[in-house]
């Protein structure tokens, strides 16, 4: 092949890539408002409607579906964008080889995983230290088959994360860097649980610092990945909450424990901000090979 030809291709190539990585980066503050306004107003109003359907709220929250309107509603307004949003694809910030730079790596799906079962940990060992005690709730105390619990904790956490982690974050890392997107997600997320802020304020404060960290860790762990986005999130987010149910006392509008459970997301999330911080400074290895110098 000529080898203007190939280099005909290779240009041809290499746009259509930078092309797939472009996204529309005006109106986001448009479209982040109209999904959390009817987030908020749907969530309100599943739970106005919940008392009707008779689906006791210990096993499915209607509450949790709101987002997944708000991303339909976003949807019927810019239908041309929400593809790429639930894809999670990102932004193209530089182009040629120095774009490999600010890359962080994909998210480690297993470090994910494990990460829900250390808040976990980290939880019941808090409780024991606070409490000398630790609230176990075995699965046969529960008034409803575990089986169907977790399938309704999964189904409720997907409809929560299809609208934060597949639809907000991607949006917000239009205009923000992943932690700091991650961070405007997660206090929206914690403002968007209403009745948890009606504690008292250390309560609140405690609850708050859970989300913003679990949102850093999720925002960290699906940087570019591009597939199961939606499982991976509410995967995590249901090994919470099960977490919570059967190790913690979620019930309880008692201070300390919701504040344990704070400390212990904040604990779970540096690992994960000290590694992006080295992901962002470490030059790629492809570009310092290929980089103009001696050899």
């Amino acid at each position: 092949m000529p080898d203007d030809k190939r280099n005909q291709n290779e240009g041809q190539d290499r746009e259509q890539r930078q092309g797939r990585r472009r996204v529309p980066r005006s109106g986001w503050a448009a479209q982040a408002g109209v999904f959390l306004v009817v987030a908020f107003l749907a969530a309100g109003l599943c739970g106005a409607i919940q008392p009707a359907t008779g689906i006791p709220p210990e096993v499915l929250q209607l509450t949790q579906f709101g987002p997944a309107l708000a991303v339909a509603a976003v949807a019927l307004l810019w239908p041309g964008r929400i593809r790429d949003r639930l894809a999670g694809t990102l932004p193209a910030r530089s182009e040629g080889p120095a774009d490999h730079e600010t890359r962080l790596p994909s998210g480690n799906r297993v470090a994910l995983l494990l990460t829900a079962a250390l808040i976990t940990a980290l939880s019941a060992g808090g409780a024991l230290l606070t409490s000398g005690s630790l609230p176990v709730t075995g699965p046969q105390a529960l008034a409803h088959p575990l089986a169907l619990l977790v399938a309704a904790q999964l189904i409720g956490a997907c409809a929560e994360e299809i609208g934060w982690r597949c639809y907000l974050q991607p949006l917000l890392r239009i205009r923000f860097g992943p932690v700091t997107a991650s961070v405007l997600v997660g206090t929206a997320w914690g403002l968007w649980h209403v009745p948890a802020l009606t504690h008292e304020p250390a309560y609140a404060a405690g609850f708050l610092t859970a989300t913003i960290a679990m949102s850093v860790i999720l925002g960290l762990a699906l940087e570019r990945v591009r597939s199961n986005r939606l499982l991976l999130a509410g995967g995590f987010h249901t090994l919470v909450n099960l977490g919570m149910l059967f190790v913690t006392d979620e019930t309880s509008p008692a201070t300390a424990p919701m504040a344990v459970f704070g400390a212990a997301c904040l604990a779970a999330a540096l690992p994960w901000i000290a590694s992006a911080r080295r992901a962002a400074t470490t030059p790629d290895r492809i570009t310092a090979a290929t980089a103009d110098g001696p050899r």
